[in-house]
Formats: structure tokens, sequence, C-alpha cells
């Protein structure tokens, strides 16, 4: 499990002094070959991080050597001089690591509007290569998944055993998580013989069902990013289908793990719509009702409140008729044919999974989408960032 469960890949994870508490907060994920194919997608954010910039010229051309993530700060809104310490960290981690600045992707994720502390990256690049390759691999990579913690209470792994190589992956995020394209910070490895055109492809298609359906808070990150980076080192080179399959599963394990950490959240919602004429109208359905502020906190009080549901259902563009809209919550059926239905007080709301599926009875396609409550502590969380 974890980005060094495939073989080609060493990481490690160290204090580099970035965050006032003291955690680790740089880590370094480095291919070891025999290939260096990649792919990434990123934030749809206009106001993107420098990092972000910085590695969306790296990953052109489909090669990727090395990741340099930081906790501690995002690196956004730095105007030239950001960018500059983005391209300095490449540069620097490229010397150490003995590859091309050019092959090096950075991300970062932390407090927006401060310039890195340069002082203490460089050293800490230093530190974390030299921690690379040192004890149990398996370590190394929970190493990295703790150090790119911020308001995470739990590092993220997972992994994947395809025939004959295998996938793995970590993630941070536990807030701003309504992505366009990824969610937060994300590292998946593979040592499957892999293309950069396929590993995109499937990256692509894992991201759309998967960190594009996670949907905590409605917030859109300045430094979301989701890379894939295949070593070759198992020599096998995998069907498609499975391939495909296999890493989806992993985006959809690593979306649910950052909604089941979203800040101060009291339950974990899954939004199924479904009978929809498309699979965008379920897609936009389910999302509208996830930002709902009406429907999140009736959640966290207990309250199935239906009402709430198709209030933010009937907001949307979607194929639908007002009287043949159904709401089940935890599978009692509440609303029927756009009314009232089953006894509301039928519904359990006290363990922290709670499904809600709403038929629009338009057509057959269908889309979930995972979010959370809206609680006090949420915004005791959010009143004042800390790292």
């Amino acid at each position: 499990m974890g980005i060094t469960a495939p073989a080609g890949f060493n990481a490690s994870g160290i204090t580099a002094g970035l965050k006032a508490s003291g955690n680790p907060d740089l880590a370094i994920v480095k291919n070891l070959g025999p290939t260096f194919n990649a792919a990434a997608v990123f934030t749809s954010n206009r106001v993107a991080a420098a990092p972000v910039h910085w590695s969306r010229q790296v990953i052109s051309d489909g090669r990727a050597d090395a990741v340099v993530l930081n906790s501690g700060g995002a690196n956004a809104c730095t105007g030239p001089e950001g960018f500059a310490n983005t391209h300095a960290t490449a540069e620097h981690a490229a010397k150490v690591l003995g590859v091309s600045s050019g092959d090096v992707l950075v991300c970062s994720t932390g407090l927006i509007g401060e310039q890195l502390p340069m002082d203490k990256v460089l050293p800490g690049v230093d530190a974390a290569a030299a921690a690379l390759g040192t004890g149990n691999e398996f370590d190394g990579g929970a190493a990295a998944a703790t150090a790119i913690m911020t308001t995470d209470t739990v590092s993220k792994q997972v992994g994947f055993a395809g025939n004959g190589y295998t996938i793995g992956g970590m993630a941070k995020g536990a807030g701003m998580l309504a992505p366009g394209l990824a969610t937060m910070l994300v590292v998946i490895t593979t040592d499957a013989v892999l293309e950069s055109a396929q590993l995109d492809a499937a990256l692509r298609e894992a991201t759309r069902v998967s960190f594009d359906r996670a949907d905590s808070d409605g917030c859109m990150s300045t430094n979301d990013t989701v890379i894939i980076m295949a070593s070759g080192a198992s020599g096998t080179v995998p069907d498609l289908a499975e391939f495909s399959a296999g890493l989806t599963g992993i985006c959809v394990d690593l979306a649910k793990q950052l909604i089941g950490d979203a800040e101060g959240a009291a339950h974990d919602i899954t939004i199924r719509t479904f009978n929809a004429a498309t699979e965008d109208d379920a897609v936009e359905v389910s999302r509208t009702v996830s930002r709902s502020n009406l429907f999140k906190t009736a959640i966290f009080g207990q309250d199935p409140n239906w009402g709430r549901v198709l209030s933010a259902v009937g907001t949307t563009k979607a194929a639908f008729e007002a009287d043949e809209l159904n709401v089940s919550i935890n599978g009692v059926q509440v609303c029927r044919n756009g009314g009232v239905g089953d006894d509301r007080n039928l519904v359990d709301l006290t363990g922290r999974q709670v499904l809600v599926e709403i038929d629009l009875n338009a057509g057959a396609a269908e889309a979930s989408l995972w979010t959370n409550d809206l609680t006090h502590e949420y915004v005791h969380e959010n009143s004042a960032y800390s790292s």
C-alpha cells in the first residue's frame, strides 16, 4: 500500500521547519526507472499557485523523474518571487537527485499569500534527498504521506495489485474540496509499462469520476494537483481496461478518504442521483444538493429535511417533472412523487454514513457525489488557519 509499493520508487518525508507545529512538512518521491513516463491534472482555478504553473510546464513532455512536495505554505499569490522560489526548489532538487530540473514537479500546500522560507526549504530538500532509500521502503512512503498533511488528521494511502504490476497512491486534503480536474495534492505511482499518453487518458477518466465528485465545501483550491508516474520496473504491459479500472478504484478510495477527513465533519454523505436524462444532469443535481448549506446543516442536526433536497434540485437545469421526484435518506423514501413519502422520523442519522438517493424519473443515467455536513467545528477550524 502507498507510493513505494510499486517497484522503482523511493520516497521520504522530513521536517524542514516550515510548520510552526514542528510536524513533518517536506517530501520527495523519486522514480528510479527504467521508464519515467508521467501525467498530471491540475486545478482549473484561474488563480493558480506558482508550483502549478511550474509543474504544468514540466509535465508537458510526459516525463517526470521526481516530485518535491511541501506543506506549511501554498506559494500561491506570491508573484514573480514565488515562481522563482518554485524554480529554485526544482533546480536544487535536480542537483541533489542527479536529474534535470525540467523533470522535477513541485507541489505546495498551506496558507495562501506568503512567501516560502527558502532558507528552510532548500536544506529540507537536502535532508529529504538524503533520506531516500534508507530503511524500509514502505516507511518512506508513509513518511511522505505524513509530510504533506496540513489540517488532515490522518495520512491517506492506498494500493492496488494488478496482474503483474502494482499501483500505489497518497493524498492530502481536508478542506477546499471542490475540484476542477483534481482535488488537493495526490501522487500515484505504478510499476506498469505505460506511455505518458496512456497514463494521461486513464488519469483524466479516473479523476472525472472520483476527485471531481468529492465536494466538501464548494471551495476550489489554488494548488490542486494529481500526478501519476510510471517506472516500468515490473516489466508488465497491463491490459488497459484493467489498469484504468484499478486506477479509478485508487482515485475513488482516496477521494472518499479526503471526504472522511473533512474539517470538523460529523457525517460523510453520498448523494446518488439516478434515472437522470444524462450523466451531466445527475452530476449537476448531486453537486447542487451537496453545496446547499441548508441541506448540510440539516444533516448535521440529524434532521432528514427532504424539502431542502427538493429545493436545491429545483434550481438545476436537469430534466425532470417536479411531481415525479423521489428522495430517500438512508433507505427511507421520505419524498414520493414530489410530495410526502414515508415518515421522516424513520430515518436514522445517528451514524457517520448518510446516503441520499434522488430519483429524477427522467432517464437511465446516474452519478454519485461525496460530501459532508456543515458543522460548528468547520467554522471554528476555518476562522483561523494553522498548519
